[in-house]
């Protein structure tokens, strides 16, 4: 199958109290009540807990290369969802770097082989019309829609709930579906990266980006449970996130997605 490049390029509180033995312990029952809350929803543990809900989840992927001029604007368009309030409740942007475009001068550090071989698998199932960056894929369709500037809409499809826990660099998932069986996708992904692009189409550039997968990985399941380990690569970005999601075997588009922010215990 050729590769073409792009449809654009198509290259402490306390109460002041006049009796100061009551600001003591009113001080210590707010700093008691604080740590409560602060384990309660995991944030002391390090613990992130995920539900996609029974609705279909958008899985939102991005195609992209450092070395294709027409990718700035794509990128720029995904990193918007950083403000958008159904980031992770509804959709789940990832942005996967493809290696096919290295040889015009600049080899993409975040590129890798098999985004490119996930990109052509679309292909080969009819869910495109070629292989090119900027090329976007809305659950597991290819979609031109960014170009207007305009958000996917919204699937109307019940699959089901996907229940993700990320502890430790552990990962448990179940995907609660009456059939099977599925593929577990895990991405790791790296926010605020900055590259200062010295040759190729982009030469002389700064480009910041978003969403970047650093580290894919599927692991397959008859049951819809799964415990398995996050990567603990971390190249340098701002911040870490995760996206998860199913598919069925040898079908790369998503039945059900979730994601979230990584918290601390997770970074490194």
């Amino acid at each position: 199958m050729s590769t073409r490049c792009g449809c654009i390029k198509f290259r402490t509180v306390g109460f002041v109290d006049r009796n100061e033995g009551k600001t003591t312990v009113r001080r210590s029952t707010a700093l008691v009540l604080t740590l409560v809350l602060l384990q309660s929803t995991g944030a002391l543990a390090g613990i992130l807990a995920l539900n996609s809900g029974p609705r279909q989840v958008t899985l939102l992927e991005l195609y992209t290369s450092q070395g294709c001029s027409s990718c700035p604007p794509a990128e720029r368009w995904l990193h918007e969802y950083l403000e958008n309030e159904d980031l992770w409740s509804r959709i789940v942007p990832l942005a996967f770097h493809v290696d096919y475009w290295d040889y015009l001068g600049w080899k993409d550090k975040y590129a890798r082989p098999e985004n490119g071989e996930r990109q052509r698998a679309y292909a080969w199932l009819g869910r495109t019309r070629g292989v090119y960056t900027p090329g976007l894929f809305v659950n597991g369709r290819e979609w031109r829609g960014w170009m207007l500037r305009v958000n996917p809409r919204a699937s109307d499809k019940v699959p089901g709930n996907l229940s993700v826990t990320v502890e430790n660099n552990e990962v448990d998932a179940t995907f609660e579906a009456e059939t099977g069986p599925y593929e577990l996708h895990v991405a790791l992904m790296g926010f605020g990266i900055q590259t200062n692009v010295e040759r190729g189409e982009n030469r002389n550039s700064i480009l910041r980006q978003d969403f970047v997968v650093l580290e894919h990985q599927s692991y397959p399941s008859s049951n819809g449970h799964w415990h398995v380990p996050l990567s603990r690569a971390r190249p340098e970005a701002d911040r870490y996130g995760i996206a998860v999601w199913v598919s069925s075997p040898g079908n790369p588009a998503p039945v059900q997605a979730t994601g979230g922010w990584l918290p601390a215990g997770n970074q490194r």
